[in-house]
C-alpha cells in the first residue's frame, strides 16, 4: 500500500482505540443500569456497535502488521502498483485520472483503484500510447493510456 493509504489506517485505528472503544464502553455501562438487559435495546445496539468496533479494530490491525509500504516516487516505467493514470474512454472520449492501491486504500469516487480490479489488472505492464481492452461488469471497454506518472 502506499504511505498515504498506511497512515489513514493508521488514523482510523487510533480514532477506533481512543475515542470509539471508550464511547462505547460507556454506552454499556449506562444501558446496564436502566436495568433488565433482557429487554433493553440500548444495551443490546451498544453490545453490536462494540462488536462492530471491536472486528474492524482486529481487521485494520492485520492489515497494518502485514503491510507493504511501497513509495510511488521511487518508482518509473511501465504501469505498475502506485502509478497515477490518464486513460481515455476510446468509445466517449472522456479522460479519467486513477492512481493504482491496495485494496484497504481502494475509493474510486477518489480516483484510488483497486489494484485487483479488472482496469488496474489490464493497466499493469502497459505504457503511453498503448491501447487497453478491458472486461468490466458492464461489458467490454476500451481505454488509451495518455500519460503515466508516479507522484
Amino acid at each position: 500500500m502506499t504511505q498515504a493509504g498506511f497512515a489513514a489506517l493508521e488514523a482510523e485505528l487510533k480514532h477506533l482505540k481512543s475515542e470509539e472503544r471508550p464511547a462505547i464502553i460507556q454506552a454499556i455501562s449506562e444501558a446496564r443500569e436502566h436495568g433488565d438487559l433482557s429487554e433493553n435495546a440500548e444495551y443490546h445496539s451498544a453490545k453490536e456497535k462494540q462488536s462492530f468496533i471491536e472486528g474492524r479494530i482486529k481487521e485494520l490491525e492485520g492489515a497494518i502488521s502485514l503491510a507493504d509500504v511501497i513509495d510511488p516516487t521511487k518508482l518509473s516505467g511501465t504501469i505498475k502498483f502506485g502509478a497515477t493514470v490518464t486513460l481515455v474512454d476510446e468509445d466517449t472520449d472522456e479522460e479519467k485520472t486513477y492512481q493504482i492501491v491496495g485494496e484497504y486504500e481502494a475509493n474510486i469516487e477518489k480516483g484510488l483503484l483497486n489494484i485487483k480490479s479488472p482496469i488496474a489488472r489490464a493497466l499493469i505492464g502497459k505504457e503511453e500510447g498503448d491501447s487497453v481492452e478491458v472486461r468490466t461488469p458492464g461489458g467490454e471497454k476500451s481505454y488509451e493510456v495518455l500519460k503515466i506518472s508516479y507522484l
